[in-house]
């Protein structure tokens, strides 16, 4: 059974900021090649949720990767996944995972 998904008002922002960016340097293919990777990797999560990396700080947040430039962290709870943000791979990390 797939856990419901809620994406925080963060991830939502940072998602659309993410299509908009790839759409601008790009083209509208690439913005949809982006976001179904995307869905299918949340779809999986849905349904496997420990299927990727606990993070150091929490082992109920976990990283899942949709590309080398672009990571999800995301929390497990009871019935649901909270999709915390996306993370640019190329950036300076601001915690130790």
């Amino acid at each position: 059974m797939a856990l419901r998904i809620i994406f925080s008002d963060v991830a939502a922002e940072m998602l659309v900021t993410i299509g908009e960016f790839i759409e601008n340097k790009w083209s509208k293919k690439e913005t949809y090649k982006f976001l179904e990777k995307v869905h299918k990797k949340i779809g999986l999560v849905a349904t496997q949720p420990y299927m990727c990396k606990a993070s150091l700080f929490d082992e109920n947040v976990r990283i899942g990767y949709i590309s080398k430039q672009t990571s999800f962290y995301y929390e497990i709870r009871q019935n649901e996944i909270i999709i915390l943000f996306f993370w640019d791979n190329r950036q300076e990390p601001f915690f130790t995972d």
